[in-house]
Protein backbone atom coordinates (compact mmCIF):
# COMPACT_ATOMS: atom_id res chain seq x y z
CA UNK A 1 0.00 0.00 0.00
CA UNK A 2 1.25 3.38 -0.95
CA UNK A 3 0.72 7.00 -0.19
CA UNK A 4 -2.72 7.58 -2.26
CA UNK A 5 -3.95 4.44 -2.70
CA UNK A 6 -7.42 3.96 -1.79
CA UNK A 7 -8.09 2.40 1.75
CA UNK A 8 -8.69 -1.09 2.81
CA UNK A 9 -12.00 -1.80 4.04
CA UNK A 10 -10.97 -2.50 7.59
CA UNK A 11 -9.06 1.19 7.54
CA UNK A 12 -12.25 3.47 6.21
CA UNK A 13 -13.01 4.24 9.91
CA UNK A 14 -10.26 6.22 10.44
CA UNK A 15 -10.47 9.10 8.59
CA UNK A 16 -13.81 9.65 10.29
CA UNK A 17 -12.78 8.77 13.33
CA UNK A 18 -9.87 11.40 13.08
CA UNK A 19 -12.26 14.38 11.75
CA UNK A 20 -14.46 13.54 15.01
CA UNK A 21 -11.45 13.53 17.69
CA UNK A 22 -10.18 17.03 16.03
CA UNK A 23 -13.60 18.40 16.28
CA UNK A 24 -14.13 17.82 19.62
CA UNK A 25 -10.71 18.73 20.50
CA UNK A 26 -11.53 22.13 18.79
CA UNK A 27 -14.57 22.57 20.84
CA UNK A 28 -12.84 21.82 23.96
CA UNK A 29 -9.83 24.44 23.17
CA UNK A 30 -13.24 26.55 22.39
CA UNK A 31 -14.58 26.39 25.66
CA UNK A 32 -11.39 26.68 27.30
CA UNK A 33 -10.39 29.90 25.31
CA UNK A 34 -7.43 28.05 24.06
CA UNK A 35 -6.41 28.31 20.51
CA UNK A 36 -6.70 24.75 18.58
CA UNK A 37 -3.44 24.80 17.42
CA UNK A 38 -1.96 24.75 20.88
CA UNK A 39 -2.56 20.97 21.26
CA UNK A 40 -0.98 18.48 19.35
CA UNK A 41 -2.84 15.36 18.70
CA UNK A 42 -0.66 11.97 19.18
CA UNK A 43 -2.37 9.02 17.08
CA UNK A 44 -1.92 6.30 19.66
CA UNK A 45 -0.95 3.37 17.07
CA UNK A 46 -0.18 0.71 19.25
CA UNK A 47 -1.04 -2.94 18.49
CA UNK A 48 -2.50 -1.43 15.04
CA UNK A 49 -0.89 -2.28 11.95
CA UNK A 50 1.59 0.03 10.13
CA UNK A 51 -1.42 0.14 7.29
CA UNK A 52 -3.67 1.60 9.91
CA UNK A 53 -0.83 4.23 10.72
CA UNK A 54 -0.91 4.87 7.00
CA UNK A 55 -4.54 5.76 6.56
CA UNK A 56 -4.06 8.01 9.07
CA UNK A 57 -1.43 9.42 7.76
CA UNK A 58 -3.13 10.02 4.12
CA UNK A 59 -6.14 11.91 6.68
CA UNK A 60 -3.40 14.46 7.60
CA UNK A 61 -2.39 12.96 11.24
CA UNK A 62 1.88 13.00 11.28
CA UNK A 63 2.28 12.43 15.13
CA UNK A 64 1.91 9.31 16.14
CA UNK A 65 2.68 7.26 19.72
CA UNK A 66 3.71 3.75 20.31
CA UNK A 67 3.81 2.23 23.75
CA UNK A 68 6.45 -0.29 22.83
CA UNK A 69 10.07 -0.01 21.20
CA UNK A 70 10.03 -2.93 19.29
CA UNK A 71 6.31 -2.62 17.53
CA UNK A 72 7.47 0.91 17.03
CA UNK A 73 10.53 -0.02 15.18
CA UNK A 74 8.95 -2.50 12.67
CA UNK A 75 6.33 0.16 11.94
CA UNK A 76 8.79 2.70 11.42
CA UNK A 77 10.84 0.71 8.66
CA UNK A 78 7.56 -0.85 6.84
CA UNK A 79 6.84 3.18 6.36
CA UNK A 80 10.01 4.76 5.94
CA UNK A 81 10.35 4.25 2.39
CA UNK A 82 6.84 5.97 1.59
CA UNK A 83 6.05 8.73 4.48
CA UNK A 84 9.17 10.33 5.15
CA UNK A 85 7.37 13.05 7.67
CA UNK A 86 6.21 10.51 10.40
CA UNK A 87 6.53 11.80 14.11
CA UNK A 88 7.23 9.56 15.98
CA UNK A 89 6.45 9.14 20.40
CA UNK A 90 7.10 6.62 22.32
CA UNK A 91 4.43 6.82 25.36
CA UNK A 92 4.45 3.81 27.08
CA UNK A 93 7.57 2.42 29.33
CA UNK A 94 10.60 2.32 28.84
CA UNK A 95 13.12 -0.69 30.34
CA UNK A 96 16.18 0.99 30.94
CA UNK A 97 18.14 -2.26 28.87
CA UNK A 98 15.77 -1.19 25.78
CA UNK A 99 17.55 2.45 26.24
CA UNK A 100 19.91 2.64 22.99
CA UNK A 101 16.90 1.90 21.23
CA UNK A 102 15.34 5.25 21.77
CA UNK A 103 17.60 8.34 20.62
CA UNK A 104 17.65 9.32 17.03
CA UNK A 105 14.60 7.67 16.66
CA UNK A 106 11.80 9.49 18.28
CA UNK A 107 10.70 12.93 18.49
CA UNK A 108 9.55 13.07 21.87
CA UNK A 109 9.79 10.07 24.53
CA UNK A 110 6.94 10.63 27.55
CA UNK A 111 7.56 8.35 29.85
CA UNK A 112 10.96 9.00 31.39
CA UNK A 113 10.08 7.63 35.03
CA UNK A 114 13.35 7.06 36.84
CA UNK A 115 16.95 8.39 37.21
CA UNK A 116 17.76 5.05 36.62
CA UNK A 117 16.48 5.54 32.94
CA UNK A 118 17.63 9.21 32.57
CA UNK A 119 21.27 8.12 32.91
CA UNK A 120 20.95 4.92 30.45
CA UNK A 121 19.62 7.32 28.24
CA UNK A 122 22.12 9.87 28.58
CA UNK A 123 24.35 7.77 27.97
CA UNK A 124 23.06 6.61 25.00
CA UNK A 125 22.37 9.99 22.95
CA UNK A 126 26.34 10.18 22.24
CA UNK A 127 25.38 7.69 19.28
CA UNK A 128 22.59 9.10 17.81
CA UNK A 129 23.17 8.39 14.52
CA UNK A 130 22.22 10.81 11.42
CA UNK A 131 18.59 11.12 11.34
CA UNK A 132 15.45 12.73 8.61
CA UNK A 133 13.02 12.19 11.05
CA UNK A 134 11.03 15.58 12.17
CA UNK A 135 11.91 16.88 15.14
CA UNK A 136 14.52 15.17 16.44
CA UNK A 137 17.53 17.25 17.37
CA UNK A 138 21.15 15.65 17.43
CA UNK A 139 22.49 14.24 20.63
CA UNK A 140 19.99 15.52 22.20
CA UNK A 141 16.63 13.49 23.39
CA UNK A 142 13.26 15.39 24.42
CA UNK A 143 11.58 13.59 27.20
CA UNK A 144 9.06 14.31 29.52
CA UNK A 145 8.94 13.36 33.33
CA UNK A 146 6.37 10.59 34.28
CA UNK A 147 3.66 11.92 37.12
CA UNK A 148 2.25 9.14 38.58
CA UNK A 149 -0.87 11.15 39.67
CA UNK A 150 -3.43 8.37 41.19
CA UNK A 151 -0.49 6.51 42.91
CA UNK A 152 -1.15 3.26 41.48
CA UNK A 153 0.89 0.16 41.38
CA UNK A 154 0.69 -0.87 38.05
CA UNK A 155 1.91 2.70 36.75
CA UNK A 156 5.26 4.11 36.71
CA UNK A 157 6.49 7.50 37.57
CA UNK A 158 6.94 10.17 40.18
CA UNK A 159 4.26 9.55 43.07
CA UNK A 160 5.42 12.75 45.02
CA UNK A 161 6.29 16.41 44.64
CA UNK A 162 9.40 15.36 46.27
CA UNK A 163 9.84 12.50 43.88
CA UNK A 164 9.66 14.96 40.89
CA UNK A 165 11.63 17.02 41.87
CA UNK A 166 14.64 14.58 42.74
CA UNK A 167 13.52 13.07 39.18
CA UNK A 168 13.99 16.27 37.13
CA UNK A 169 17.36 16.82 39.14
CA UNK A 170 18.80 13.58 37.74
CA UNK A 171 17.42 14.48 33.90
CA UNK A 172 18.76 17.94 34.33
CA UNK A 173 22.12 16.53 35.31
CA UNK A 174 21.90 14.39 31.89
CA UNK A 175 23.28 17.09 29.41
CA UNK A 176 21.53 14.25 26.24
CA UNK A 177 18.16 15.02 27.81
CA UNK A 178 15.89 17.74 26.77
CA UNK A 179 13.13 18.13 29.64
CA UNK A 180 9.76 19.40 27.80
CA UNK A 181 7.38 19.06 30.32
CA UNK A 182 5.38 16.56 32.65
CA UNK A 183 2.96 13.49 31.12
CA UNK A 184 0.59 12.07 33.56
CA UNK A 185 -2.12 9.27 32.96
CA UNK A 186 -4.71 9.32 35.68
CA UNK A 187 -7.06 6.63 37.12
CA UNK A 188 -9.76 6.06 34.70
CA UNK A 189 -13.10 5.93 36.37
CA UNK A 190 -12.70 9.29 38.76
CA UNK A 191 -15.22 11.35 36.91
CA UNK A 192 -14.66 14.57 35.69
CA UNK A 193 -14.15 17.13 39.12
CA UNK A 194 -11.16 14.57 40.18
CA UNK A 195 -9.37 14.11 37.03
CA UNK A 196 -9.59 17.76 36.42
CA UNK A 197 -8.07 17.98 39.86
CA UNK A 198 -5.23 16.01 38.84
CA UNK A 199 -4.47 16.92 35.61
CA UNK A 200 -4.50 20.85 37.64
CA UNK A 201 -1.82 19.32 39.86
CA UNK A 202 -0.06 18.38 37.47
CA UNK A 203 -0.15 21.77 35.46
CA UNK A 204 1.16 23.38 38.56
CA UNK A 205 4.04 21.05 39.21
CA UNK A 206 5.55 21.49 35.40
CA UNK A 207 5.17 25.32 36.36
CA UNK A 208 7.47 24.74 39.57
CA UNK A 209 9.53 22.20 37.88
CA UNK A 210 10.29 24.98 35.67
CA UNK A 211 11.21 27.45 38.16
CA UNK A 212 13.05 25.49 40.33
CA UNK A 213 15.26 23.75 37.92
CA UNK A 214 15.67 26.48 35.14
CA UNK A 215 14.10 23.86 32.91
CA UNK A 216 13.33 26.36 30.21
CA UNK A 217 11.66 24.17 27.48
CA UNK A 218 9.70 22.59 30.14
CA UNK A 219 6.14 23.48 29.13
CA UNK A 220 4.37 20.38 27.54
CA UNK A 221 1.96 18.63 29.58
CA UNK A 222 1.14 15.30 28.06
CA UNK A 223 -2.54 14.73 29.15
CA UNK A 224 -5.64 12.79 28.15
CA UNK A 225 -6.61 10.21 26.25
CA UNK A 226 -9.70 9.26 24.49
CA UNK A 227 -12.37 8.95 27.39
CA UNK A 228 -11.04 12.05 29.36
CA UNK A 229 -8.94 14.40 26.99
CA UNK A 230 -11.48 17.33 26.44
CA UNK A 231 -10.98 17.66 30.51
CA UNK A 232 -7.27 17.54 29.56
CA UNK A 233 -7.19 20.03 27.32
CA UNK A 234 -9.48 22.72 29.48
CA UNK A 235 -6.39 22.22 32.35
CA UNK A 236 -3.62 22.98 29.98
CA UNK A 237 -3.10 19.67 28.01
CA UNK A 238 -0.98 20.20 25.47
CA UNK A 239 -0.36 16.95 23.54
CA UNK A 240 -3.37 14.27 23.97
CA UNK A 241 -3.24 10.79 23.14
CA UNK A 242 -5.64 9.40 21.81
CA UNK A 243 -5.91 5.48 20.42
CA UNK A 244 -9.16 3.96 20.62
CA UNK A 245 -11.17 7.10 19.51
CA UNK A 246 -9.46 7.71 15.97
CA UNK A 247 -8.55 3.60 15.40
CA UNK A 248 -11.30 1.96 17.25
CA UNK A 249 -10.81 -1.50 19.25
CA UNK A 250 -7.73 -4.37 17.68
CA UNK A 251 -9.61 -7.35 17.26
CA UNK A 252 -7.79 -11.00 18.62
Amino acid sequence: MVPGSPLAESFQHIPHNLARVREDMAEAARRAGRPPHDITLVAVSKTHPAQAVLAAWQAGQRVFGENRVQEALEKQTALAGNVPDLEWHLVGHLQSNKARLVPGRFALLHSLDSAKLAQALNRQTENIPPQNNPGIPAKRLRVLLQVNTGGEDTKSGARSLEDLKALAAAAAECPGLDVRGLMTLPPPDLGEAPTRKLFAQVREACELIRGEFGLTECRELSMGMSHDFAWAIQEGSTLIRVGTAIFGHREG
